[in-house]
């Protein structure tokens, strides 16, 4: 750095890499980066400013990115949070997530490469037959390339094994759970876990605590029963309410749900009087439907700034290990699930 600096490599004004920056280029440890630029600064050769920090550009790689409900709001929380206002989002080429080829994963990940960003925060592919072989394609180029990953909502890989990425969500296993528990307070006694084919490992973690409470609960209870189908598919809702004859469903998300009411309202099965529904994430339609729906809430402008203030830190320090950072959800509770609560009664889980 003195020999750079020395033949003008490094002009005066000139800003410096970032110590992440310098650790790649010269093979270095953090803690020798660090130590050298102190005594660049003690010699005079650079000077530190307050408010001088890079700005980074942070790729977006979320799939059906407008069809999707809860993404928008997260990555408007991501713009809106504090630790983001010296920074920019890079809005990429949205994927079609269920139509997803890897080949336009790649070019997609090919672009945002090409673009230097320095980090791109990831929602994985669900719905798709390929899904786990696109998602690690997609890792593994970023990787590749340096470039770190923050995971919004769930891992690439299923529930519960554990990628090397930071995870930004809430605790599904434990959203199930409560849910569930939700429904036997209300009084069901046969509920089963309804999720669309290909779930994801969010969803997967879902169905785990559904299945703690139905197991663990203190009354009777029919067996879990999981059941991965369309929800608009009429035979298939058919002979699933035939095979089980459920008084409650848990349903892996909101629009699940909603595909579900309708099927259930063509078959002539009344909600709640005949069973009781509940499900995750609390859209904006989740009150607007036939029946307003009972639901986990996530806090998407937490999860947003939550997930600009991981990646900040990775960059800070790219060899701490993978974390599960973790936002607080509460359960709406509306009519669908027939309780005894009030209209759009919220229940904080802290």
């Amino acid at each position: 750095m003195r020999s750079a600096i020395d033949s003008g490599v490094y002009i005066a004004g000139y800003r410096l890499p970032s110590e992440h920056e310098m650790v790649q280029s010269y093979g270095a440890s953090r803690v020798t980066v660090s130590r050298a630029l102190r005594e660049l600064q003690v010699e005079g050769y650079v000077e530190r400013r307050a408010g001088s920090a890079k700005q980074h550009t942070f790729g977006l790689l979320i799939p059906e990115l407008g069809q999707t409900e809860i993404f928008e709001p997260i990555c408007q929380g991501m713009a809106a949070a504090q630790q983001a206002q010296n920074h920019v989002l890079l809005w990429g080429k949205s994927l079609a997530g269920s139509e997803t080829t890897n080949e336009e994963a790649k070019d997609v990940c090919s672009r945002l490469i090409a673009s230097r960003v320095s980090g791109v925060f990831f929602a994985p592919l669900e719905s798709n037959p390929q899904k786990d072989a696109i998602n690690l394609a997609i890792a593994t180029m970023l990787t590749d390339a340096r470039i770190p990953i923050v995971l919004l909502d769930r891992d690439i890989l299923d529930y519960p094994r554990r990628s090397k990425f930071d995870v930004v969500g809430i605790d599904n296993r434990r959203a199930g759970f409560v849910l569930t528990q939700h429904l036997i307070e209300a009084g069901a006694r046969r509920i089963a876990f309804i999720g669309r084919p290909h779930l994801a490992p969010s969803c997967v973690a879902r169905s785990s605590g559904y299945r703690d409470a139905v197991t663990g609960a203190s009354v009777e209870m029919a067996p879990p029963f999981v059941e991965q189908l369309e929800p608009s598919d009429k035979v298939r809702v058919g002979s699933f309410l035939e095979r089980y004859r459920p008084d409650g469903i848990v349903c892996s998300n909101d629009r699940t749900a909603a595909l579900l009411m309708r099927t259930l309202a063509e078959l002539g099965v009344s909600i709640p009087e005949q069973v009781r529904l509940a499900a995750f994430d609390d859209v904006k339609y989740a009150n607007v439907v036939s029946v307003p729906l009972t639901t986990v809430h996530q806090p998407c402008d937490q999860l947003g700034a939550a997930a600009v203030q991981t990646m900040l830190q990775r960059i800070e320090s790219p060899d701490m290990r993978a974390r599960d950072v973790l936002v607080d959800f509460w359960l709406v509770v509306r009519e669908s699930s027939g309780s005894k609560a009030g209209h759009g009664s919220s229940f904080s889980m802290v």
